[in-house]
């Protein structure tokens, strides 16, 4: 007992066992051990020591989870695009910038194309203008600037002009067949001729003629009947009551226009395509713009609107230059004629730039519609994986409905 108790007074470790849970006697704890928690004590089960991350998490020098480098694929891969737009459904910038590649692409089949019909179109619509003029001698009143035009000039301008438009309408369904097949090609990234555009497009160009022609006459009778019910009610009761009923009726007649004009926006595009007749691309535009018709409208007049703005600003010095001659050509008929020549070839310039941009907007949008109401995309990545080497119109049948 003396022994033990001198051992404790003097600070000997008590004979026996250490308590649990301390080192046995001597033992040190080197410093690279020390933040460990002490011999015996272990964390709750699933947990890791000090100085180890949480489980699920990465070890140091691991990215964090979910984390892939730059050089990583991101999303899902780019769509298809073999040709002037990607195949898949497009948005508004896909269509604009496709409407300008297609004539980048092709610059021989769209705009010199659309230059050769223009021109012809142009000169004819002048020979048109003039001659009636010069024979009746309206053209030197024009030139002189008065009032003083006789019945017989009058009516051969109006003849002139209603001549001039006709010609600029046929032209304009000629060009819109052409630059239709030029546009269904280079979304497949294929060239063409324009005589081969020529050999595809002529079989369909009577039956654009007749929907023109179809579509034409549908409007004169709306505008008629308007005008009618208009003249009736004037005759019939006071003026007051007249503008009640006329204003709605023609609100609702140029909403009528509008509505019937983007509905039936697609037909010459699937009268060509597709080669469907008259009737059939009637019903199969209405199905395609039937559940996106805003869309539609919205982007076709911004496309009529930046058009408009090119057209204008490039045809302006040629109008101003042929409206200055005839205002100070003092009754010669060499100015007046050079000042209409002028004004022609500003509009053909207009013309020839805008021309093919309209068309492939138009094309590229029914090509969208499709996309996103039949699942067109499908079909056309299957014409994109031909072998190469493989003819350009191996594509064409693509456009086809699947009953056709």
């Amino acid at each position: 007992m003396s022994n033990g108790a001198s051992r404790d007074a003097g600070g000997f470790v008590p004979a026996g066992p250490p308590p649990p849970g301390y080192p046995p006697p001597g033992y040190y704890q080197p410093p690279s051990y020390q933040g460990y928690p002490p011999p015996g004590y272990y964390p709750p089960p699933g947990y890791p020591p000090p100085g180890y991350p949480p489980p699920g998490y990465p070890p140091p020098g691991y990215p964090p989870p979910g984390y892939a480098p730059p050089w990583y694929p991101q999303g899902p891969p780019p769509a298809l695009k073999p040709g002037v737009i990607p195949l898949r459904p497009l948005g508004l910038s896909d269509i604009f910038n496709g409407a300008i590649a297609y004539v980048r692409m092709n610059p021989k089949a769209t705009l010199g194309l659309t230059t050769a019909v223009v021109v012809v179109a142009q000169l004819i619509a002048l020979v048109l203008q003039i001659g009636p003029l010069a024979a009746t001698g309206g053209l030197t009143s024009v030139s002189e600037g008065n009032g003083d035009i006789s019945d017989a000039a009058l009516v051969g301008s109006m003849l002139s002009s209603l001549a001039s438009i006709a010609t600029t309408g046929l032209a304009t369904i000629v060009l819109s067949g052409l630059l239709t097949v030029v546009v269904g090609r280079a979304v497949f990234g294929a060239h063409i001729t324009i005589g081969e555009a020529w050999q595809r497009a002529r079989g369909r160009l009577l039956a654009l003629i007749g929907f023109v022609v179809l579509e034409f006459l549908g409007a004169v009778i709306l505008i008629v009947v308007v005008v009618g019910v208009l003249v009736a009610a004037i005759s019939a009761v006071n003026d007051g009551a007249a503008f009640l009923i006329g204003a709605p009726l023609v609100v609702a007649l140029v909403v009528g226009l509008v509505y019937l004009g983007v509905k039936l926006s697609f037909a010459p595009t699937l009268i060509v395509l597709e080669r469907l007749d008259i009737v059939s691309a009637v019903r199969r535009s209405f199905a395609l713009v039937k559940n996106d018709f805003w869309r539609v409208f919205g982007i076709i007049v911004l496309g009529q609107l930046v058009s408009g703005m090119i057209a204008a600003a490039v045809s302006v010095p040629f109008t101003f230059g042929g409206q200055l001659l005839l205002v100070m050509g003092s009754g010669s008929m060499t100015g007046a004629i050079v000042g209409l020549i002028l004004m022609a070839i500003g509009g053909a310039i207009g013309q020839i730039i805008t021309s093919p941009f309209n068309a492939g907007v138009v094309v590229l949008l029914y090509t969208d519609r499709r996309m996103r109401a039949e699942a067109f995309d499908l079909v056309l990545q299957s014409g994109a994986a031909t072998p190469p080497g493989t003819p350009a119109d191996s594509t064409d049948h693509l456009w086809l409905t699947p009953h056709r």
